[in-house]
């Protein structure tokens, strides 16, 4: 299989992945020719063109792991303003460690970390992983089974998922920061309990005020409404552009719901488009 061929058979899977009812064939993906018939004419062959030397012809720039820019293809506007979150009192918090605390010194302060009763029961914490100058910061609800047990988030079946997502916008996972609101896994995967999620929180504040990323994806009910300290459906949530602290904020579905509802991953697609495109303002 040539590389265009791979490249191209990769992105289709991944619309697929997504929900996509229709594909559209990026520019510059070429197909082979259909078969002809053995003894029929087939169609006038263009006269050939010289061709500049490799070294002279441009090359388009590529993000990613899929085709550049395919993400924009009929992605939908960017909507109206949503829930405005001020940034908090610095002094409330100037007696508190995670005031000054690095990201590396998060993740040791995670580690240790015994204000909820998670602790007691998880194998691993999970403080969440990525660069600290990420633009894209994606949020989920916490750590599963899988996530437990190698100390990382979104790994499995939903994580896979979440990384064929990225790639598609041209954001691949090495690039973004991925994090939890809680950061130890609740017993049998249940939905982490207000104290659980109150006792967590300064962690991911502090992930959030250490990277300030261009743009925070805030993915499932307990995300969205922990960040945005508000109630409501995913559904009245989403298709805004919420401001935390200062940095946009969109909300989407969870990979993990995605995998029991594929007919959300239409409008997970454009929920990540629209974020897409404010990384870019």
């Amino acid at each position: 299989m040539t590389d265009a061929t791979d490249l191209l058979a990769r992105y289709l899977r991944q619309q697929a992945d997504l929900g996509m009812e229709s594909l559209v064939l990026p520019e510059g993906l070429r197909v082979g020719r259909p078969a002809v018939a053995a003894g029929a004419a087939g169609p006038p062959r263009p006269a050939a063109r010289e061709r500049a030397p490799a070294a002279q012809r441009p090359v388009k720039p590529r993000s990613g792991t899929g085709p550049p820019d395919t993400w924009q293809a009929d992605a939908p506007p960017i909507p109206g303003p949503g829930i405005i979150v001020p940034a908090a009192d610095e002094n409330l918090f100037r007696d508190d460690p995670l005031a000054t605390a690095t990201l590396d010194d998060v993740v040791k302060l995670v580690a240790s970390c015994t204000r909820c009763p998670l602790h007691a029961t998880r194998t691993n914490a999970v403080p969440g992983e990525g660069p600290a100058d990420a633009r894209l910061v994606v949020v989920g609800e916490g750590p599963g089974a899988n996530e437990d047990e190698l100390g990382r988030p979104f790994v499995g079946r939903a994580g896979k998922l979440l990384d064929d997502i990225l790639a598609a916008i041209g954001c691949p996972r090495e690039t973004v920061y991925i994090a939890n609101v809680v950061k130890s896994r609740p017993p049998n995967n249940r939905k982490p309990q207000g104290d659980e999620i109150e006792a967590c929180l300064p962690f991911l504040y502090r992930q959030l005020e250490i990277i300030r990323p261009r743009v925070i994806l805030a993915m499932g009910a307990t995300a969205a409404e922990s960040l945005l300290a508000a109630r409501g459906s995913l559904a009245s949530l989403r298709n805004k552009v919420h401001v935390f602290r200062g940095i946009p904020l969109i909300v989407t579905y969870h990979p993990a719901a995605l995998l029991r509802n594929p007919h959300w991953k239409r409008p997970t697609w454009d929920d990540v488009r629209i974020a897409r495109q404010l990384l870019d303002r």
